[in-house]
């Protein structure tokens, strides 16, 4: 059994991010949903961002930060596309980490203070064609990550241009790539000890 830290996207923390986590957790794996945005909730992506926007990305860090002190070290650190500016500092820097899941969005390891650590194993997974994974670096970011560290980290691309695709809550989701990420996560997590 994994233990999952998972943080939510810029629409906050959605039925689908819950529904993501029950998903996790019905395979037997413990799994912490914190709420980065203190009860706020977003109907699009536009507003959702402009609010993290207004809170600071540094800030939200911090929060994602305070929530995994209250855990133990051993942690699979998840994001979904805003979450994985925490998800990533974590795993990046924080001893013990046992993994890190980050869908839809990937920074360049430099940004939390140097390469990848080659012990923790990381998924990413985005659509191909999404312009905010393609447009705005994060498939770059991707791609320099799994060559940095072709023993620890995976790229998975899907067909499609829909960012949140794994959030069925969302009119983004997309049951076949979401179906096929939650597998292979599974996979990750099931060979975690």
């Amino acid at each position: 059994m994994a233990e999952v830290l998972l943080f939510h996207h810029a629409q906050g923390l959605t039925p689908g991010v819950h529904a993501f986590a029950e998903s996790l957790r019905g395979a037997g794996h413990a799994v912490h949903v914190p709420d980065l945005y203190e009860g706020r909730v977003f109907e699009n992506l536009e507003e959702g961002a402009a609010h993290a926007q207004g809170i600071g990305f540094g800030t939200l860090v911090e929060r994602g930060r305070a929530a995994a002190a209250e855990l133990p070290a051993e942690l699979v650190y998840a994001g979904f596309s805003l979450g994985v500016l925490p998800a990533q500092y974590l795993a990046q820097t924080r001893t013990g980490a046992k993994g890190a899941l980050l869908f839809h969005s990937c920074v360049p390891t430099s940004e939390f203070g140097g390469d990848w650590p080659r012990q923790v194993p990381v998924q990413i997974h985005g659509m191909e064609a999404d312009e905010y994974f393609v447009d705005e670096g994060d498939l770059d970011a991707a791609r320099a990550l799994v060559e940095s560290a072709p023993d620890a980290a995976e790229l998975f691309l899907y067909p499609g241009k829909q960012h949140l695709f794994a959030d069925n809550s969302l009119p983004s989701y997309d049951e076949h790539a979401a179906t096929l990420l939650t597998r292979r996560v599974l996979a990750l997590l099931d060979g975690i000890e």
